[in-house]
């Protein structure tokens, strides 16, 4: 599409409440009509301008100006949703100006949201504007309910609500601070599979996590995505699907919430996403702490077992060094653990939950047998594993 320069937005300088109202009363006669038509053409362009630098000059009334020709467009689509002939004018109108991505007689009805989503993501905001948008997108409209409940109008709102946790922007947050956030975002994602759950029929209802959760997620380092979701996995508490008896409830995050605890459908889509896919999963493993993936664990008994045999694989690649007396990665061109750090996750989960410590231990054993269950170290790392094991357990149970 075309540059956008200043002189596109001159009619929507102008107020859109009088024709709204007479738009709500069915006032509008033959020349009327046509001046809705020339009005439509013009969304395209305040679309593109909208995620141009021209917003650097926008204040709190331009904005609110804005987000009322959008409301305007949004009250076209909803007068004449119901006549074929007027919504294919209509959409002829918008396709007029050739917009990229194109345009139809349906973006009218989600106009409020587009236009709110292409301004949280236009830095040339100014700040003043920005919390005006903020307020304005934060507000729960006042007994509307859309024809899609869950879609644009929502993503605005969570959009305003993430920007809005982000500001102000500054010199890197205190460790309180960056948990407080982590966790504002759990409860957030959280939130967001509860309505999904309450939105969907039992019929409808599908093994695999929603399509929306990959994308939403993909937008935040992965790092990042993966804290994310364990802490949204953590915040549900002791559900049923917890392999123990709960021990480590009060060390998995400080803070868990209350709220949450149970939701077994909410954590369910989070689990398959984690377990669809075996590289995902294998960095999710290797990336967080020890102690982060046995609350896990000890939590959750489907990713028990996949942790273990993770664990397995990247012990059967370390390679006793006797000059060094000590087990080196043999597996230079993957993603793998050191020693060191195999020995304290697998501590970590001899440390949960009874059930997990049991499963944890007699997986040792059978590696440790099946390597030729030797006693002395240094032969197999199973065997100097499982010493290892039992001596900082007998110190745990000597404290």
């Amino acid at each position: 599409m075309s540059s956008i320069s200043g002189s596109d937005w001159p009619q929507f300088r102008g107020e859109a409440g009088p024709l709204l109202k007479r738009l709500a009363r069915g006032l509008f006669g033959l020349l009327a009509m046509e001046a809705v038509l020339e009005q439509v053409e013009q969304l395209p362009a305040l679309l593109a301008g909208s995620r141009s630098a021209l917003v650097r000059d926008w204040d709190s009334l331009t904005l609110v100006r804005a987000l009322e020709w959008a409301r305007y467009f949004q009250h076209v689509h909803d007068r004449f949703r119901t006549r074929p002939r007027l919504r294919e004018v209509l959409g002829r109108r918008l396709r007029r100006a050739q917009p990229s991505p194109p345009l139809g007689f349906s973006h009218l009805g989600r106009c409020p949201q587009l236009l709110g989503l292409a301004l949280l993501e236009n830095r040339a905001l100014p700040p003043t504007a920005c919390r005006c948008l903020l307020h304005s997108l934060l507000q729960l409209p006042g007994g509307e309910a859309g024809p899609e409940p869950h879609s644009l109008a929502l993503l605005a709102r969570r959009k305003a609500a993430s920007r809005l946790l982000a500001l102000p922007s500054g010199p890197p947050r205190p460790p309180a601070d960056t948990e407080a956030q982590l966790q504002a975002e759990a409860q957030l994602l959280l939130g967001r599979l509860r309505e999904e759950r309450q939105e969907t029929e039992p019929a409808e209802e599908s093994a695999g996590p929603p399509r929306w959760l990959s994308a939403v997620l993909e937008q935040l380092p992965m790092l990042r995505a993966f804290e994310v979701v364990a802490a949204a996995l953590l915040g549900q508490g002791n559900g049923p699907d917890q392999a123990g008896d709960g021990d480590l409830a009060g060390n998995s995050l400080e803070g868990n919430w209350a709220s949450a605890i149970g939701d077994k459908c909410v954590a369910g889509p989070l689990l398959s996403w984690l377990l669809g896919n075996q590289e995902r999963f294998s960095a999710f493993c290797l990336f967080l702490p020890g102690s982060l993936l046995a609350s896990l664990a000890g939590h959750y008994s489907q990713l028990s077992r996949p942790y273990l045999d993770l664990l397995t694989g990247c012990g059967s690649h370390l390679l006793y060094d006797p000059l060094q007396g000590r087990w080196v990665i043999n597996w230079p061109n993957k993603a793998a653990l050191s020693w060191e750090q195999l020995r304290e996750r697998f501590t970590c989960l001899c440390q949960g939950p009874a059930v997990l410590k049991g499963q944890t231990q007699a997986a040792v054993k059978l590696l440790k047998a099946q390597d030729g269950d030797f006693q002395v170290r240094g032969l197999s790392v199973w065997t100097d594993l499982l010493m290892e094991i039992e001596e900082c357990l007998r110190k745990d149970a000597e404290c």
